[in-house]
């Protein structure tokens, strides 16, 4: 039986952590009791119908709250689907009476890489935050457009590089930043797909902006980029071409490289004609580690030198950028993978596509 000693330190005990505890509980249920915030999906492709409007179910600061779209039918099939009224339903060229709208809190731009600033200008003037797929846009100068459109509305602007979300990567960049393999030297990477047939909009210049550098080749970038921790100072590229008709607007190949300021060297490469490979490995001074298939929806596996996989939980990719995302608006905190990380990705790109058409090394400042 307890005696009045033991019970009066017990209860002392008690009393000393409350505060402690009723704060955290506080804390605890005010997160669970923050209104989810309202997103709009603009563009109702494949991306949105398979794994975008699906992951919005398991958010827990995000809900679906509207669409946008020029296809009645889609529209209408949407609605019945996820219960969205028709004064959250816009066509491009009324995106603008979103303003009226305080369901919708930020618009997710899932359109080709060529409307990407015209629809997050005319979201931000409405005065929605905005998450944008990658690429960000097809050139330098439209991916600035888009920065300061959002800042000039107060509005957060986050580029969709799911794979910063991704356990697995998060726990490669831990290996990399704490160097217990070893300090770095080279980074191989590598997203190869094939295509397929002609009269899809990636094959047009004109919405793409470019072809498998700019739609998978930017896996292979990021990876480099925040693997080494650096930002690459000089880029060398290749480009091949084997079926001129197929691919005569876009690369249909590119190998490129880049040099770090520590030293660090990444070889890269992607691929619209090639069989499907999406890897990433690291050497380092005593060994290696890496991932093989690393840029997938799921799936992806680690290994290192030592025999050892890295374990990572797998979890909805989409739903955790998503959330992380609304977690930045609703705390009014930076983004990773801010507007002008996304712009960082579309200055190297446009080195790249520079240094294969001239053959000549690139120099970034």
């Amino acid at each position: 039986m307890e005696s009045r000693r033991q019970f009066i330190t017990r209860t002392a005990a008690v009393v000393a952590a409350a505060p402690f505890i009723s704060t955290r509980v506080t804390r605890a249920l005010a997160a669970n009791d923050r209104p989810r915030l309202g997103w709009a999906l603009c563009g109702l492709g494949g991306l949105s119908e398979k794994q975008i409007a699906p992951a919005l179910l398991k958010t827990e600061r995000s809900r679906l709250a509207g669409i946008i779209t020029d296809t009645p039918e889609k529209a209408k099939k949407w609605q019945a689907q996820y219960n969205i009224p028709d004064r959250s339903v816009y066509t491009y060229d009324t995106m603008s009476k979103m303003a009226h709208n305080k369901d919708i809190d930020v618009v997710y731009i899932v359109t080709p890489n060529a409307l990407h600033a015209e629809q997050t200008i005319a979201a931000a003037k409405a005065g929605k935050h905005v998450y944008c797929e990658k690429p960000m846009e097809v050139s330098v100068e439209r991916s600035q457009q888009m920065i300061d459109a959002c800042k000039a509305a107060n509005r957060k602007l986050g580029v969709a590089y799911r794979c910063q979300f991704d356990p697995l990567h998060q726990e490669c960049i831990r290996l990399a930043r704490s160097k217990e393999l070893g300090d770095l030297r080279l980074i191989d990477a590598a997203f190869n797909i094939n295509i397929g047939g002609p009269g899809q909009w990636r094959l047009t210049r004109a919405l793409s902006g470019g072809g498998a550098l700019m739609d998978v080749g930017i896996y292979a970038l990021q990876a480099a980029r925040y693997l080494s921790g650096e930002e690459p100072v000089l880029v060398t590229a290749l480009e091949q071409k084997t079926d001129p008709v197929r691919f005569a607007e876009v690369d249909q190949s590119m190998l490129w490289q880049m040099r770090f300021p520590s030293g660090v060297l990444a070889n890269c490469s992607s691929s619209y004609d090639s069989g499907v490979g999406a890897y990433c490995r690291v050497s380092t001074q005593r060994g290696w580690f890496g991932m093989d298939p690393a840029f997938f929806y799921n799936g992806n596996r680690g290994r290192r030198s030592d025999g050892k996989d890295l374990a990572a939980p797998e979890i909805d990719l989409f739903a955790a950028q998503m959330d992380d995302f609304s977690r930045c608006i609703q705390e009014n905190a930076p983004s990773k993978v801010s507007g002008e990380e996304g712009l960082r990705d579309v200055k190297i790109m446009m080195a790249i596509y520079e240094a294969a058409k001239t053959g000549r090394a690139v120099t970034l400042t």
